[in-house]
């Protein structure tokens, strides 16, 4: 699991619900689709722009949507006539369309649902980043004079003995790379909050406000919209009449539906039917390995000695003077050992 992983599933998220959203025009709105699946394209393109760092206002994302729909929904549904309504008076419907309210509150609804939901993923998202950035920053660490001549005193200098076998005491190796990874373990306290700050903002992501869930009935939101400009649209007609003048048409140019939705969604399904394959499930996972290494920094010194450079216990080992069989940590020698470089 890793951070690429995670940035294709928030992409794929993205992809699968613009496409639920211009398939239900294609279904039940079929005469307005194409120009429909224009806003939904433009808003899902937003939408992903702010999950992955843009500064851009979500609730402009959502109004622009909303505003750019209504006139191909009054041309089709509120006022529909043998020919389009023309692009000037298209453009006095988007600047009424906030003031008459066709869509009810679903704009608003759906303002508060994304503002909830799209900035937690976003933080996530630049959180994991931050950890990138602290990952590859304590991977070219450059070693201090005093720590290199400690570290070759400890692996060579029983080569001159002919001790070529003999490898260092466990608390020998322990003082020295401590003492060559001060700077590193000073992370490790920061590095523990890092992580508890993600299983937070994680836990946070889930719920009412899980972004799969909104982002995928996000559908679902837009067809209550056009039902409830359908069901109102005398009223509306009349409300527009006295605000932008009767419909001015030009010659209707509206195609069909141009989006093939088999074709786009069909991959698009497979990969978010399988459980193990979904948002939440993927971050979880992402968070369970992560605890595995919470005390990587703190630790480091241990992992490395105990895994290939100290001796096993029971075993001779050098000590930097001398092969002995056993180690006395706290002894004058291994307390010089240890401040000798720092």
């Amino acid at each position: 699991m890793n951070f690429l992983f995670i940035t294709e599933t928030f992409e794929m998220l993205i992809r699968l619900a613009e496409n639920y959203t211009s398939t239900l025009f294609c279904n039940a709105y079929r005469n307005m689709a194409a120009e429909a699946t224009t806003c939904v394209q433009e808003f899902f393109t937003d939408v992903g722009l702010f999950i992955f760092g843009t500064d851009i206002s979500t609730e402009e994302s959502v109004n622009r949507f909303f505003d750019t729909l209504f006139p191909v929904v009054y041309n089709h549904v509120i006022n529909p006539g043998l020919t389009d309504i023309s692009l000037e008076y298209a453009e006095c419907l988007q600047m009424v369309r906030r003031d008459i309210r066709p869509f009810g509150n679903i704009p608003k609804k759906a303002i508060g649902q994304m503002g909830r939901t799209l900035l937690p993923s976003r933080t996530f998202l630049q959180a994991l980043n931050l950890g990138i950035e602290v990952i590859n920053t304590t991977d070219h660490l450059h070693f201090s004079k005093d720590c290199s001549r400690a570290l070759l005193r400890m692996q060579y200098c029983p080569h001159c003995q002919g001790l070529t076998l003999s490898k260092p005491c466990m608390g020998y190796c322990l003082n020295v790379i401590r003492g060559c990874l001060a700077n590193v373990a000073e992370v490790d306290l920061h590095w523990r909050g890092y992580i508890q700050s993600l299983e937070e903002l994680s836990s946070a992501m889930s719920g009412t406000y899980d972004i799969e869930h909104v982002l995928l009935n996000f559908h679902s939101l837009v067809n209550d919209a056009l039902i409830q400009a359908r069901i109102n649209a005398p009223e509306l007609s009349e409300q527009v009449n006295k605000v932008c003048g009767p419909p001015v048409r030009k010659p209707a140019q509206s195609p069909g539906c141009t989006f093939d939705q088999n074709k786009d969604n069909q991959g698009l399904k497979m990969f978010l039917r399988d459980s193990e394959e979904t948002l939440t499930n993927r971050r979880k996972e992402f968070i369970s390995h992560l605890r595995l290494y919470r005390a990587f920094y703190g630790g480091l010194a241990d992992q490395l000695c105990g895994n290939e450079l100290a001796a096993a216990d029971g075993l001779p080992c050098w000590n930097g003077e001398d092969v002995v069989r056993r180690y006395l940590s706290g002894s004058l020698l291994s307390f010089l050992l240890y401040f000798v470089f720092l």
